[in-house]
């Protein structure tokens, strides 16, 4: 399952009510791996009155808020019923899932906002030997074959029965090798 960025239609001038309590809600119902960002798209605005320049930020979609999520029948139940929600954007029925952002657009209100995907420099290179640090194959070494930034994984050549096998791992799962 991937994560994608989903538009929330919320109850307009609660857009940051709604970013509050879906994070709260996320945390106490422990669903960090599966809803991750939430975002109110806003702008800086420049407004000079009077010879006093002031800066206001200005919501970019007023009544929408931006959710990054590993969409299942869990994570919906929890942003769909989060106080101030009132559905998602591009579900056409009560029970049916929601049409996630495009990945080009979501990196344009990301990049709009001075946001990126989130890059992560890992400090590792391909064909560095690591040692996986967790999982079922915690405690053996291997070689970088492959990285996905996109997706954060990993893939390392593990030597099992004198073969070479590829195993798919989490950024997080792996450490050098002193």
């Amino acid at each position: 399952m991937e994560k994608n960025w989903y538009v929330v239609h919320t109850y307009s001038g609660y857009e940051n009510k709604v970013k509050a309590n879906l994070e709260k809600r996320v945390e106490s119902m422990g669903m960090q791996d599966k809803i991750f960002r939430v975002i109110v798209p806003e702008e800086e605005e420049t407004e000079t009155k009077n010879n006093k320049t002031k800066v206001t930020k200005k919501k970019v979609f007023p009544g929408y808020v931006l959710v990054e999520i590993v969409m299942t029948d869990d994570s919906w139940y929890v942003v769909r019923n989060t106080p101030g929600v009132t559905g998602f954007v591009g579900s056409t029925g009560s029970g049916s899932k929601p049409t996630p952002l495009l990945p080009e657009e979501s990196e344009v209100i990301l990049k709009r906002m001075g946001m990126e995907h989130e890059k992560v420099d890992l400090g590792f290179e391909l064909k560095e030997v690591v040692m996986v640090k967790e999982g079922p194959f915690a405690n053996f070494e291997g070689t970088i074959e492959e990285i996905d930034f996109d997706k954060k994984k990993i893939k390392v050549l593990v030597n099992m029965f004198g073969r070479e096998t590829p195993v798919e791992l989490d950024f997080h799962q792996i450490d050098k090798i002193e």
